[in-house]
């Protein structure tokens, strides 16, 4: 057999290579990803879905402030950090049960999951949109006093909200996405010092004896006072304040703390004719 040989002085042709350019260029930005760990504890910091944890968005909002304006008060939130493993996380009695009765705590009462509802239900209301929420606050089982803005975004999800408050309760103050702005912070102690003067302060609980309807009650007030809800967000028990004029129950049956300030945003949107 003979072997082929070229014709002197024809030069070799260049044969491109078959496959796309384009493709070449997408693999070389592919960046390599960290191994996952089977027995590593999940822990809330941010990443790069978690945005939201270095700053969070504004909401629009129609403030305004010659109206009555509401304030919602949170009593005995349970947000509390604790290390587990190597990381700081937001106790919560899904995935510390374990590690809480290790150190000898009820799991039932670390429920930051009833704040999370009960913002998302003061935030998302026509209520706030119209303008007429002046601001939430939220007081923890420890004490701890936090603002939280009528024009905040909080994240949907109960893990982004994990990250979020766990960031809030070690910086004590988390900012807009870039602004400087503090949409959630912690202030002093007591909250009285932050309430209206000419307002009614309100305090709901099933265990009241005053058992009204809160559609009428809310007509009854006069129209140009501002209202304060003081209402429980744990999982047991009930609110305990020397602030309040008065304690309501607006059911007979026990409610959520997300429902019940449903049943509260609905009457003022009914008494202010908000749409």
């Amino acid at each position: 057999m003979t072997r082929n040989y070229r014709v002197k002085g024809q030069k070799r042709k260049h044969v491109e290579p078959n496959y796309d350019r384009e493709d070449e260029n997408e693999e070389q930005q592919v960046q390599p990803t960290r191994p996952i760990v089977q027995n590593e504890e999940p822990t809330p910091t941010p990443t790069s879905e978690d945005n939201e944890l270095v700053g969070i968005p504004i909401a629009p909002s129609d403030q305004k402030s010659d109206n009555p304006n509401v304030i919602f008060i949170l009593e005995r939130a349970s947000l509390e950090v604790g290390k587990v493993g190597k990381t700081y996380q937001l106790l919560n009695s899904d995935d510390h049960a374990n590690f809480l009765r290790k150190n000898n705590k009820n799991p039932g009462d670390y429920r930051p999951d009833i704040t999370h509802q009960a913002l998302l239900s003061i935030l998302d209301s026509p209520l706030n949109k119209a303008g007429r929420l002046r601001a939430v606050y939220i007081k923890t089982e420890k004490g701890v006093l936090l603002e939280v803005k009528p024009y905040v975004r909080i994240p949907r999800t109960f893990r982004r909200f994990s990250g979020i408050m766990l960031e809030l309760l070690q910086k004590l103050s988390i900012s807009a996405a870039g602004k400087r702005e503090k949409l959630l912070r912690a202030v002093k102690n007591p909250v009285t010092q932050y309430l209206p003067v000419n307002s009614q302060k309100i305090g709901l609980s099933y265990s009241s004896e005053k058992l009204v309807n809160i559609n009428d009650y809310v007509s009854t007030v006069p129209r140009n006072m501002d209202f304060v809800f003081v209402v429980g967000a744990m999982a047991h028990g009930k609110i305990e304040t020397d602030y309040t004029d008065e304690i309501i129950a607006i059911s007979g049956y026990p409610l959520s703390a997300a429902y019940c300030i449903t049943r509260i945003c609905g009457a003022l949107e009914g008494k202010w004719k908000i749409l």
